[in-house]
């Protein structure tokens, strides 16, 4: 998973959101949250980046096998399919997310700026914005796991070790 630090963390937040939750959230802050949720397309845009998180985990699967590589790429929109009715279950883990951390007046700030035409087009680019980021952030996290490997590499023959 070292190769993969976006996927390692969707993992760990899908899996450890309900134990971040200390207590229940204010009735309206959640009411506010889940408007927020659903103006935001929250969703939809999940939706949108699971393709980009099947993609990054490929590697770490396939492992250079052809065979696997075929059938994980046949597989792919099938379980994409079969995730898309927990994508409801994510977002209500976001509203409450959002819900411990604004106040309802707050959320509905938020929820006024995404109808505003800034908000609409920030909306509308979010997915493209979000795959894009995960693509440069993918990148260079490679990058540099590539410089500290070979900079411990050469620190580590100094010390007199056969690296």
């Amino acid at each position: 998973m070292r190769k993969y630090p976006l996927a390692a963390f969707l993992i760990f937040f899908l899996i450890s959101a309900p134990a971040l939750a200390q207590s229940p959230p204010p009735a309206d802050a959640l009411e506010a949250a889940r408007e927020l949720i659903v103006t935001m397309r929250a969703t939809e845009q999940y939706r949108a980046i699971m393709p980009a998180i099947f993609q990054a985990l490929k590697p770490a699967i396939v492992q250079n096998r052809p065979e696997v590589a075929r059938d994980f790429d046949e597989l792919m929109p099938i379980l994409l399919q079969a995730m898309t009715p927990r994508l409801n279950e994510l977002a209500e883990l976001t509203a409450g997310v959002y819900a411990a951390n604004f106040a309802a007046s707050e959320l509905r700030e938020v929820t006024a700026f995404y109808h505003t035409p800034t908000g609409e087009k920030f909306l509308q680019k979010l997915p493209l914005v979000t795959q894009q980021s995960m693509a440069a952030g993918q990148k260079f996290g490679q990058e540099i796991a590539a410089e500290l490997r070979t900079r411990m590499t050469e620190e580590l023959r100094k010390r007199g070790h056969n690296i």
